[in-house]
C-alpha cells in the first residue's frame, strides 16, 4: 500500500472514529439535559391576546449524546402555549409532541415559547401553568414550567365616537386595536380612575373634543398594552414607543386633560395648527413621560399647561411653535435614556420650516427646565426682527448658559453646567437610574428649586393635588421633607 493509500485509509479511520463517537447517545439516567432557565414566566398578558416570544436553551454537557424519545406539553392544547423545539412545531397535528428528539454532546439547542390564553372568566389576573416535558431515552424525565398570569379584557377594535360618549373602568381592563377616534361633533368624555391599554398600531385622534378628568386620587392613565417584559430589570411598560399617542386636530378645540398620566408612547401630544383665539388644550396636573417622538408639540395654538411633569422624550419635552402658550410651574426633564442625540426639554419658535408662525406669548413661569445637556432650552426666531417673538421666563430654573441683561428673564436661576460633581440636572430629582428606566422627579434634598417659586404665579395645589406651603417650590412637585424625598 503506498503512502497516498496509507493517508486515505487513515483518514477515513479517523472519520468513521469521529462520527461514530458523535453518534453515541448514552443511557445513562446520571446524562441529563441543562436548561438555561428552569421556568419560562410570562408575567401578565391579556386573553386572546398574543404574546412576545421567549426562548430558552438546551444544553448537552455530558460526555455522549442525549436523544429525547418524546418531547411534549404536559397539557397538549388546554392552555394556549404555543413551542417550537429546534425548529420542529408543537402542533396539533403531531399530538403537542415530537419525537427522537438529538442533543449531541457539547451542543445545544433553542427552544421557543409563545402563549395566546384562553380567556378565564375572572375579574383578576388567573395563573396559567403547564409543562414542556423531555423524556429521554434512559427513562429520565425532565420539566420546564411555564406559567403566565392571564387577564380577561374587553377588547375594541377601531373605536369611532360619533356622538357624546363616556369611558369609565369595568370590570375588566379596556385594550385598544386600531386606534379611537372622535369625530368633530362628538365629546369623548374619560373618567377619573380610567386606564386604557393601547396596541402598538393604536392612539386617540381627536377631532371633536376630549375631557380626561382624573383626580388626585384616582388618576387616568393611558399607556400601552404590553405587561410583560423586555428584560428581566426592564418592562416594557418602560419603553417608549409602545403606542400612538394623543392627536389633536384642526378642528378639535376645548380639550381638557386633568391628572393623566400619558406614557409609552411614540408622541406624546401633538396639537395641530387651529384658530389661536379658542383654547386648544389645558393640560393640569399630569404627566407625560418616555416618548419616542415629542413630549408636547404645539403649533401655532392656544394651550395652557400647569403643573404638569414632561419628561424623557427623542425629541422635544415641549415644543411650541408659534401661537401662545402658558408653561406654569411644571418640571420639564430632558433624561431620554435611548439615544444622545435628544432633543430640548423645551423648545420655542415663530417659524415651522419656511412658514411664519408668530409667537405670540410664550409665558413659563415658577417652572423646572433641566436634563442631561448644557444647553436643554432652545429659543429659535427668524432672522426678521420684525416677526413677531413673545417669550418670557419668570422664576424658573434653567439649565442653560447664563444670560444676562434680557428682560424677558426675571429672577430665573441659571444650573451650573460647568460643575462635574453631579451628572447634569439629576441633582434635583429623588431618581434618575438610566440604567434601569426608574425615574422620580419629586424634588429632592438640596435642589435650588426648593422655596424658590414666585408667589404671585404658584398655584395653590402640585401635580399630586397636595397643597403647596407658604414657601412654595419651583416645579409641579411642592418638596415635603419627610422620608419619601430622601435619597
Amino acid at each position: 500500500m503506498n503512502a497516498k493509500n496509507i493517508f486515505i485509509f487513515i483518514s477515513f479511520v479517523c472519520l468513521f472514529v469521529s462520527c461514530t463517537d458523535d453518534d453515541s447517545f448514552s443511557l445513562s439516567k446520571s446524562d441529563i439535559l441543562t436548561f438555561s432557565s428552569d421556568t419560562i414566566s410570562m408575567d401578565t398578558v391579556f386573553s386572546t391576546v398574543p404574546t412576545s416570544t421567549r426562548t430558552f436553551w438546551v444544553y448537552n454537557n455530558a460526555g455522549d449524546g442525549i436523544r429525547c424519545s418524546k418531547v411534549r406539553l404536559a397539557r397538549g392544547n388546554q392552555t394556549g402555549f404555543r413551542i417550537n423545539v429546534d425548529g420542529e412545531y408543537l402542533s396539533s397535528a403531531t399530538g403537542y409532541q415530537i419525537y427522537d428528539l438529538e442533543v449531541r454532546k457539547n451542543d445545544s439547542i433553542r427552544v421557543f415559547v409563545e402563549l395566546t390564553s384562553p380567556e378565564n372568566g375572572k375579574q383578576e389576573p388567573q395563573l396559567l401553568e403547564d409543562e414542556l416535558i423531555f423524556m429521554l431515552e434512559s427513562g429520565v424525565e425532565q420539566k420546564v414550567v411555564l406559567n403566565a398570569y392571564t387577564w380577561d379584557a374587553n377588547l375594541l377594535k377601531n373605536l369611532f365616537v360619533k356622538n357624546d360618549t363616556t369611558i369609565e373602568s369595568g370590570n375588566k381592563p379596556i385594550v385598544i386595536y386600531g386606534g379611537l377616534t372622535v369625530d368633530s361633533c362628538a365629546t369623548l368624555n374619560i373618567s377619573a380612575g380610567t386606564t386604557l391599554y393601547f396596541h402598538g398600531d393604536a392612539g386617540i385622534n381627536i377631532y371633536g373634543r376630549l375631557i380626561a378628568d382624573g383626580k388626585p386620587d384616582r388618576n387616568i392613565i393611558f399607556r400601552g398594552d404590553r405587561t410583560d417584559k423586555m428584560f428581566d430589570y426592564l418592562p416594557y411598560d418602560n419603553v417608549s414607543g409602545q403606542w400612538q399617542g394623543v392627536h389633536f386636530y384642526g378642528s378639535s378645540y376645548g380639550n381638557k386633560i386633568y391628572f393623566t398620566d400619558i406614557h409609552g408612547t411614540f408622541n406624546g401630544i401633538v396639537c395641530d395648527s387651529s384658530d389661536i383665539s379658542k383654547s386648544k388644550l389645558q393640560l393640569y396636573n399630569s404627566t407625560v413621560h418616555n416618548c419616542q417622538g415629542y413630549g408636547v408639540k404645539s403649533e401655532n395654538c392656544l394651550i395652557d399647561i400647569r403643573n404638569s411633569q414632561i419628561s424623557n422624550s427623542l425629541n422635544d419635552c415641549v415644543a411650541i411653535i408659534g401661537g401662545s402658550a402658558i408653561i406654569q410651574q411644571c418640571t420639564l426633564a430632558q433624561f431620554y435614556p435611548f439615544d444622545s442625540n435628544r432633543g430640548a426639554a423645551l423648545y420655542y419658535s415663530n417659524f415651522s420650516g419656511e412658514s411664519y408662525l408668530p409667537l405670540l406669548k410664550m409665558d413659563c413661569f415658577n417652572s423646572i427646565v433641566t436634563g442631561y445637556s448644557n444647553d436643554v432650552v432652545i429659543g429659535a426666531q427668524l432672522d426678521d426682527e420684525t416677526k413677531t417673538f413673545c417669550y418670557r421666563f419668570v422664576n424658573s430654573l434653567l439649565r442653560t448658559p447664563e444670560v444676562e441683561n434680557n428682560e424677558n428673564l426675571i429672577d430665573v436661576k441659571f444650573e451650573n453646567v460647568t460643575d462635574t460633581s453631579v451628572i447634569s440636572g439629576e441633582k434635583n430629582f429623588i431618581l434618575v437610574d438610566i440604567d434601569k428606566q426608574r425615574y422620580d422627579f419629586h424634588l429632592k434634598v438640596g435642589s435650588p428649586a426648593i422655596d424658590s417659586a414666585n408667589a404671585d404665579y404658584t398655584l395653590p395645589e402640585d401635580r399630586d393635588g397636595k397643597i403647596r406651603d407658604e414657601f412654595p417650590d419651583i416645579g409641579c412637585y411642592e418638596f415635603f421633607n419627610d422620608e419619601t424625598n430622601k435619597n
